[in-house]
């Protein structure tokens, strides 16, 4: 399902930490990261859109999402490449792509180069990073 390219969205922090919470906050504005295998959205099967935790955009769509075992959410691709920033992140002594919302600069999580063929990309996202928004049935 193809959407609309979003505007990007800036906010102060104090507006950002007010409106995410504790938990949202620290994984989507300062880049943390949540426990494997605690995510709300880890077992998540239905049909529909990941969109970003923060702001909305859409991100992946239910059919990109695969069991990787790694604890997280994982994404063969996004659906929406235009709203996502892939960044080098050298953090914690190693060297990542990290990957951000393109539309309001908050943290996602990682790709990796170890997914499914034929593309072979594992985007491994924080359950708290991404909204669900179920299909519709029409």
């Amino acid at each position: 399902m193809k959407h609309d390219v979003t505007p990007e969205i800036t906010k102060p922090e104090a507006e950002w930490r007010a409106e995410l919470g504790p938990d949202r906050y620290r994984i989507l504005r300062e880049a943390g990261t949540e426990a494997p295998f605690t995510g709300n959205l880890l077992e998540e099967r239905g049909e529909g859109t990941f969109t970003c935790g923060a702001c909305g955009a859409p991100l992946f769509e239910s059919d990109s999402k695969f069991e990787s075992h790694c604890g997280w959410p994982s994404f063969t691709h996004p659906d929406q490449q235009q709203n996502v920033r892939l960044l080098e992140d050298f953090s914690h002594g190693m060297h990542r792509i990290e990957v951000r919302c393109k539309r309001c600069d908050s943290h996602l999580g990682h790709v990796f180069e170890d997914g499914p063929q034929p593309r072979g990309t594992r985007y491994c996202i924080n359950s708290l990073s991404l909204k669900f928004e179920p299909k519709t049935r029409a």
